[in-house]
């Protein structure tokens, strides 16, 4: 199948960190986060409170840098924030990450696969996304 795009995105946490003490976590949540992983965030903050693990921060981070991604490499659709949902890996059952893009009108256009990458170590979080026809 063709490749229809490509996009890349690199986080510096310590950006994202001040953002969160100016803003909350909870506001820049409620903005960015599909109701799937919103869901989610709420589980870990009740789990992690104030976070001093860092795991709300990374969590969040991860969801940005995807988002950023994916937004490049659907272009020229423009998805919201809350139109991709990000699944990561889940270890127990051996399921990769995934990247779903869930428009709200149905006038984008077919659907396209969406592949996903992360990484982060220390400060960093990198995203890749790659957009295939179907």
């Amino acid at each position: 199948m063709p490749i229809l795009g490509i996009g890349v995105d690199i986080l510096y946490l310590p950006r994202l960190i001040s953002l969160l003490s100016r803003r909350g976590s909870e506001a820049f949540a409620t903005k960015i986060l599909s109701s799937q992983e919103l869901r989610t965030f709420q589980l870990l903050a009740e789990q992690h409170g104030e976070d001093k693990s860092g795991r709300i921060t990374q969590f969040l981070g991860v969801r940005w840098a995807v988002k950023e991604a994916a937004y490049k490499a659907l272009y020229p659709i423009r998805p919201t924030w809350k139109e991709v949902t990000y699944s990561s890996l889940n270890g127990a059952s051996g399921v990769k990450p995934t990247l779903v893009y869930r428009p709200v009108h149905d006038d984008v256009g077919p659907t396209s696969k969406l592949h996903v990458s992360v990484s982060h170590d220390g400060d960093y979080v990198y995203a890749q996304v790659i957009v295939e026809s179907t």
